[in-house]
């Protein structure tokens, strides 16, 4: 499946495209997060939290705690790998994490390829000025190419 591309011009735009993700979410999604440091990667897990079922107000960045967990229809296992220098050596400490029934978002997932396997999902998000987002949407694997189809891409 060929890559998507939405612009977005506002943190309540980039949070709907969140929602949207998280509604057609079905669990087992893997979902990496790629952009610089306030590219909006926490503020698009928002709105999938929302999509979920969740507490969205409740979203924060787990920078200093690596992971959070947040219950709504699905699981959704928020992860941050920004502290990791070299990347995740040991990923084994977060297989059920990132592979468990729910949906899991990793901020910084460079540093976890290439082990993420072959089913997953990048979005990057680009800060173009004041507000303004390009967020790239790259399936990988037969799920993620249904969760792009079903945002209307594919």
């Amino acid at each position: 499946m060929s890559p998507c591309e939405f612009q977005t011009r506002s943190a309540e735009e980039t949070e709907a495209l969140g929602r949207r993700l998280g509604a057609v979410a079905e669990g087992g999604e893997l979902i990496g997060l790629v952009g610089e440091l306030g590219a909006g990667k926490t503020c698009l897990v928002r709105g999938l939290a929302a999509g979920l079922g969740a507490d969205p107000d409740l979203v924060h960045s787990p920078t200093f705690t690596i992971h959070t967990r947040y219950r709504g229809r699905l699981i959704l296992e928020h992860v941050d790998l920004y502290r990791l220098e070299g990347g995740l050596d040991d990923e084994l400490s977060l297989r059920d994490v990132l592979y468990g029934p729910g949906v899991a978002a990793v901020e910084w997932f460079e540093r976890l390829l290439p082990v993420a396997g072959d089913e997953f999902l990048v979005v990057s998000l680009k800060y173009t000025g004041r507000d303004e987002r390009i967020i790239r949407c790259e399936a990988h694997g037969t799920r993620h190419g249904r969760l792009l189809a079903a945002l209307g891409h594919g």
